[in-house]
């Protein structure tokens, strides 16, 4: 028996960690037999009403056909007000059963920006069942212990990264950390594996993505305009590594949120928490304006299922991956546009 509780604002970091202890728990072991999740979409009653209900009978049902069973709870930060239920199961799991809690907000009615802490009775029960509490942020506060994380980040890749090289990504990502994900992905599929990387090297592949103009794509899902985003698209992964089109809407998306939790009034405010030119801060103002918290939310969601897709949890081609969430972005803004 296992418990690990996985927390961090940043969907992408959090959605790493995920997938890497998935792939530490579930081994070599049959992954459709073992491997159970439970989302949002899952958390329902008959009546339809919100309950943990599901999660606690998959975390509770012994496996079949293979040694251990995998539960891994999502969007769990949706029972903030009501974790009882979870205490009772960490009270109680099977031996044989692995349980990975996700304390991330619900995609599909999440009307404020910041995610709600984990309750104190709840972390209790995690350490006292010998669980353990997984924080994926980046300890921005700290620069010593921020530099140290960004140099995991990097040796997970397998390249070597000149010192110039890790300044020069430290410098693009900025606090954007999820970025990270992205670029060092784009780099390691450019690159062979142990490849010295150089400042350069970083430049060049964690430049605007396409040959096309970098907006063409969100000006088309800003107008919601389905048809002509897929056609850039299609035409940027010709020349751009899918990792590195996906680091770019997650920009973006990151940026809707940072203008709508700090509450932006017009375009000076928006280009001044951005710190960029006002009239690409005032597109994205908006866009703030125009799909609101929950759908700005849903977007980060979308995002980060497709970060998740890209690196095999669907077996799609990458483009088809992309395609669908370019879509499913623009038809966002097609139906809020109609409101």
């Amino acid at each position: 028996m296992g418990v690990w509780l996985v927390t961090g604002s940043d969907v992408v970091l959090q959605n790493k960690a995920v997938a890497k202890l998935v792939d530490d728990l579930v081994g070599d072991s049959d992954r459709a037999l073992t491997l159970t999740r439970i989302r949002e979409e899952d958390l329902r009653d008959a009546d339809s009403e919100w309950s943990l209900a599901p999660l606690i009978d998959a975390a509770q049902t012994p496996p079949f056909l293979t040694e251990r069973r995998v539960v891994v709870g999502h969007h769990l930060a949706r029972f903030a007000r009501d974790c009882g239920e979870l205490v009772k199961l960490l009270a109680n799991l099977l031996a044989v059963v692995d349980l990975v809690l996700v304390w991330q907000r619900g995609q599909k009615s999440a009307k404020r920006t910041r995610l709600p802490p984990v309750p104190k009775e709840l972390r209790k029960a995690v350490e006292s069942s010998g669980g353990e509490i997984i924080k994926t942020d980046a300890p921005f506060n700290d620069n010593r212990q921020n530099n140290r994380w960004l140099k995991e980040q990097i040796a997970e890749t397998g390249l070597r990264f000149e010192p110039a090289a890790v300044a020069a990504l430290a410098g693009i990502v900025g606090q954007d950390r999820g970025l990270v994900v992205g670029y060092l992905r784009t780099l390691a599929g450019a690159l062979s594996e142990e490849s010295r990387v150089t400042a350069d090297d970083v430049e060049r592949y964690s430049g605007d993505p396409g040959s096309l103009a970098p907006w063409e794509l969100d000006n088309a899902i800003d107008r919601g305009d389905i048809k002509t985003a897929i056609g850039v698209l299609q035409r940027q992964l010709l020349t751009q590594n899918p990792f590195m089109l996906l680091a770019w809407l997650h920009r973006r998306y990151q940026r809707m949120l940072r203008l709508d939790g700090a509450g932006a009034r017009n375009q000076a405010e928006a280009a001044k928490i951005l710190n960029m030119k006002p009239f690409p801060a005032k597109k994205l103002l908006s866009q703030v304006d125009l799909l609101g918290s929950k759908n700005i939310a849903e977007s980060i969601q979308l995002l980060a299922e497709a970060d998740l897709a890209l690196r095999g949890m669907v077996d799609w081609p990458h483009d088809l991956i992309l395609e669908v969430l370019v879509a499913r972005l623009a038809s966002m803004v097609s139906r809020c546009s109609r409101r």
